[in-house]
């Protein structure tokens, strides 16, 4: 295990301080750039997942699919080495078809600038059964859900073949398991932190959905569950680190109420709170990003913790929120894009900057664009200290 101050210093908030001397001050409308665009290889491309490394380097994973939800799909990634003005040609991560490879969730080792990527592997629907149906599997083979992990030390350029790691992360009585999706976090100890949902099946159908996290203090090199769920009806999740140590699991729910789920945990993901609602955050049936933007204690005071989501019901009006109180109220809401918003990822940039990636136009388009604090909050607040 390394030290809070190791993490710190080659973590999220080091990409902050690269801002402090970097120019900004200029609120700047931000210009979005579409990174996949549907028929462009594959008939679709869904579920966003966007990192931004210590060196500056933008890493777009998204899945590529032959249809819709657990459709043949491949995991696919795109890199830019200029802020996400240009995008390098489309890498093949995962060659998954006729299978479907889902659901990424990526993370920064900034301790071995090691860059991890979690995902999970869906089998082959049967000749004639219905989409899902293979969904009631419960177990660990690969006639059910599996879950693998892949790596790169170089800057996304080259990766490590995917690793099954379904033994150490899911029960076998478990049909599904999914991942973020979004990105995981290191905390300040130094754990590798992925949120995770799952369901079992009842009466021989799709069950109810739980969620819970897998953690690593290895590195990656082994893995570990939470010893219980949170729940039950919620699922896709990201989760932050807040300024007591404690984590806070923000979670879509399929319970009908027009607000988000959250819980906590104050030993690192081993153990959770009881559920309870987030009213303050509007929940149109979608994945949502969230994002620790500046710790108080290297940034002059001030906790800025970041939340992208689409706040209509037909996932438009994506609006990106920021809560100076560990994510108790949001009073900064600002719309990055007032059309179709869909699923999103956050990311912090070495200018300080913040970026974007999201499903957009109806779902055919997954876009980047990239925006400053002072734009954010209508020049109230910015890194200068």
């Amino acid at each position: 295990m390394v030290s809070p101050k190791n993490v710190l210093t080659l973590g999220t908030v080091s990409l902050v301080a690269l801002s402090l001397v970097a120019t900004r001050g200029v609120a700047v409308e931000p210009e979005k750039v579409d990174v996949y665009v549907n028929g462009d290889v594959y008939r679709a491309f869904r579920i966003p997942s966007l990192i931004c490394t210590p060196k500056g380097t933008l890493l777009a994973f998204c899945e590529g699919r032959s249809g819709n939800d657990q459709s043949a799909t491949d995991m696919v990634l795109k890199r830019s080495l200029d802020g996400g003005k240009t995008w390098l040609p489309m890498q093949v991560l995962v060659k998954a078809v006729p299978e479907a490879a889902m659901d990424p969730t990526a993370v920064i080792d900034h301790v071995t600038g090691t860059i991890v990527l979690v995902y999970d592997r869906w089998p082959v629907i049967p000749k004639g059964e219905k989409l899902g149906e293979h969904k009631r599997t419960p177990g660990l083979g690969r006639d059910s859900i599996t879950t693998w992990v892949m790596t790169s030390k170089d800057e996304g350029v080259t990766w490590s073949k995917p690793v099954d790691i379904t033994a150490m992360t899911k029960q076998p009585e478990w049909a599904e398991t999914g991942h973020g999706p979004g990105v995981g976090i290191q905390t300040r100890s130094g754990r590798l932190v992925i949120p995770c949902f799952e369901t079992k099946p009842v009466g021989g159908k799709w069950g109810t959905s739980w969620n819970f996290i897998i953690y690593s203090d290895d590195h990656g090199k082994t893995w570990q569950m939470s010893e219980g769920e949170v729940g039950p009806n919620v699922n896709e999740s990201q989760v932050v680190e807040l300024t007591d140590g404690s984590l806070l699991l923000n979670m879509r729910t399929g319970q009908g109420k027009d607000g988000r789920a959250g819980a906590t945990s104050k030993n690192g993901g081993k153990t959770w709170s009881k559920m309870f609602d987030i009213p303050e955050l509007p929940d149109a049936g979608c994945q949502a990003s969230l994002l620790r933007f500046t710790w108080p204690d290297l940034d002059g005071g001030k906790s800025r913790i970041l939340y992208s989501k689409g706040t209509t019901a037909n996932r438009r009006v994506g609006t990106v929120r920021l809560s100076y109180d560990e994510a108790k109220t949001w009073p900064v809401a600002k719309v990055v894009c007032d059309g179709y918003f869909g699923y999103s990822c956050l990311t912090i940039m070495p200018d300080g900057t913040i970026g974007c990636l999201f499903e957009t136009a109806g779902c055919s388009k997954i876009a980047f664009t990239n925006f400053s604090l002072e734009w954010l909050t209508d020049g109230k607040d910015s890194m200068k200290r």
